[in-house]
């Protein structure tokens, strides 16, 4: 293998690899945003997103309480520091979970009602938005991906030969991400549907 033809190799695979990394981290985003869509199940990603005032600083819940799943729809959120309950509990009735916490003075109380038919819908239109969001995002990358081949062939950094078999490659790379968005989707929606 000739110099040029090493240095061809190695200039695809940093960039297919680069942007497979980055397809990665895409995927792992909407699956991420898919775990907090509320299914009638009890999950603590559920409370991931939440921010606490504390102190005049907006602290994640995490930091500040241990999240426990005591049964399916049921969410037990207990503060290291009692004194932050009442932002804790706040925090949870302005956001958007749909649920009124209940507070023994140790521990506050999560519980999920069951969702409507007409929610579940609703939400499976919130993850299949997510979704498309998530394959959009992956053929972006695809596109950067390519337009950055093509300007290693017009600089004669590699050949057309090349070029073509390293974007089959990244056509190859760009499906299986899009279909690791699918399946999760599917499983979401399967989870979402579920009575």
């Amino acid at each position: 293998m000739s110099e040029t033809s090493k240095y061809a190799a190695h200039v695809i695979d940093d960039t297919l690899l680069e942007h497979a990394d980055r397809m990665d981290k895409a995927v792992a985003h909407v699956q991420g945003q898919f775990q907090s869509v509320r299914t009638g199940r009890a999950n603590p990603a559920l409370l991931e997103r939440l921010t606490v005032e504390y102190y005049g600083t907006q602290v994640p819940l995490q930091q500040l309480a241990t999240i426990n799943v005591p049964e399916a729809r049921q969410l037990l959120v207990r503060p290291h520091d009692r004194g932050s309950m009442g932002a804790i509990e706040k925090s949870i009735r302005e956001s958007d979970l749909g649920v009124s916490p209940s507070n023994d003075g140790t521990i506050i109380r999560l519980s999920f009602p069951p969702l409507t038919e007409e929610r579940r819908k609703d939400f499976v239109k919130v993850v299949k938005h997510m979704a498309e969001e998530g394959r959009v995002a992956v053929r972006n990358l695809r596109r950067d991906a390519r337009k950055t081949l093509e300007g290693f062939e017009r600089n004669g950094e590699i050949s057309a030969d090349e070029l073509e078999r390293a974007e089959k490659e990244l056509d190859h790379v760009t499906h299986d991400h899009v279909e690791k968005i699918d399946s999760a989707l599917h499983r979401k929606e399967t989870e979402l549907l579920e009575v």
